[in-house]
């Protein structure tokens, strides 16, 4: 495997009650915020109610986080194809991939919310279907090929053709994967790459020791190869300087997030309110009393242990996205990024073991070498009059101002306390 790449998945799960306005800007300033710390991906969803998931268009947004990053790549997490002409949605990648200098990642889903398909009068019943119908359709367009006709019972194509392709040679593609094995069986079969969404759930971390298997088993019945360094893999996660912090900054926005959100909007099946933030925290995060290590709100460590445990328990995978919350405020969630950056990515991939190597090869022979470097000095000091002469009279200056002090009772920075006090 090659080392672990770290991105966000911006769905986004923003609580009801602040400047829609605002939330879009706070979510540009988290994109430039990770692209200056150096991850890897950043991803935002396509919804149109529950009014906390409030991105409509993750192409839109997505360009203007362009403007404002430089190395980031940007992925559609996801675009959910029933919802789409295919030939507009090939038209809008294209763009994006052009207006962020062929950062774009383009990542499709049948769509996650039943209330969107019932508005637009989609029968969910064929979501999943229509997803795997205008993705080959999608890839065809942005592939390049010779105009083509296309007819079924959801859109219409004639002498289709892009008139200008992606500035990448190949877009990259990521099909959104859940518990069912549809999503990676239809990564599989086409070669790409797959999103576990629902890895951020108790039931999907138990699903994903098997999930890899139906793409590989697809890939397979199709000639086509599969690799687990395209596979992504979504966990939660609040980090801070200590565990302590890290519950007292994310435990009411936890609660306020399953209660509001997955319990009183969204009825997620089994999901029921919990009144007790200590109790719904003890069955959520890692460590809790019930073990369900869904999320992990703790310290660098915390998560530097759960990544690599989960990363044991696949057989491995690409690319670790944390799923952005806002579970704690904004100050405090922009730290825990940059803590994840700052100690949990290089750890992962191993960048600190030379570093240590070094400081212990040195550390087991501080005596010796810097023996010898004093040996050195002295012997040229000692070897020239004006040196020798120079020291010993350095060596009673700092005597004297050494006495002087112990008596002074003025503080004087990096001296000490005054004396008496």
């Amino acid at each position: 495997m090659s080392r672990i790449k770290f991105g966000t998945f911006l769905a986004p799960h923003h609580p009801l009650g602040e400047s829609p306005t605002l939330q879009f800007q706070r979510d540009l300033d988290l994109a430039a915020h990770l692209d200056r710390l150096g991850y890897d991906e950043f991803w935002c969803g396509e919804h149109h109610s529950t009014g906390w998931e409030m991105i409509a268009s993750p192409e839109m947004f997505l360009a203007a986080a362009g403007q404002r990053t430089h190395t980031i790549k940007l992925g559609t997490g996801v675009v959910s194809l029933p919802y789409h002409h295919p030939f507009n949605v090939a038209q809008r990648m294209v763009q994006l991939d052009h207006m962020t200098r062929g950062r774009a990642i383009f990542g499709s889903g049948p769509g996650a919310l039943p209330s969107d398909a019932r508005t637009l009068n989609i029968d969910p019943m064929t979501q999943r279907d229509r997803q795997d119908e205008a993705l080959g359709v999608i890839v065809r367009l942005l592939r390049g090929d010779d105009r083509f006709d296309y007819e079924c019972d959801w859109f219409t194509m004639r002498d289709a053709a892009l008139q200008i392709l992606p500035l990448q040679e190949t877009m990259p593609m990521a099909t959104a994967s859940s518990i069912s094995p549809s999503g990676m069986q239809l990564a599989g079969g086409m070669g790409g790459s797959t999103l576990s969404i629902a890895s951020t759930s108790k039931e999907g971390l138990q699903a994903l020791p098997t999930q890899w298997s139906f793409a590989e088993e697809a890939a397979a019945a199709n000639g086509q190869t599969v690799t687990r360094n395209d596979w992504r893999v979504l966990m939660s996660w609040h980090i801070a300087e200590t565990r302590e912090q890290a519950r007292k900054e994310a435990i009411m926005g936890l609660q306020k997030w399953h209660n509001e959100y997955n319990v009183d909007v969204l009825g997620r099946p089994g999901a029921l309110r919990v009144e007790d933030p200590n109790e719904l925290f003890a069955q959520v995060a890692v460590g809790g009393a019930e073990g369900s290590g869904a999320a992990v709100i703790g310290t660098p460590d915390d998560l530097i242990e759960a990544i690599l445990g989960l990363q044991e328990v696949t057989g491995g995978f690409g690319t670790v996205l944390g799923f952005a919350n806002d579970w704690a405020n904004n100050e405090a969630t922009m730290r825990s990024w940059d803590l994840v950056a700052r100690y949990v990515i290089p750890a992962v991939n191993g960048q600190l073991r030379t570093q240590r190597e070094s400081a212990e090869y040195v550390g087991a022979r501080k005596a010796e070498l810097m023996a010898s470097a004093g040996a050195a000095i002295m012997s040229k000091i000692m070897g020239h009059q004006g040196a020798a002469a120079a020291m010993a009279t350095t060596m009673q200056q700092m005597a004297a101002r050494n006495a002087a002090q112990e008596n002074d009772p003025v503080f004087r920075p990096g001296g000490g306390l005054p004396t008496g006090e």
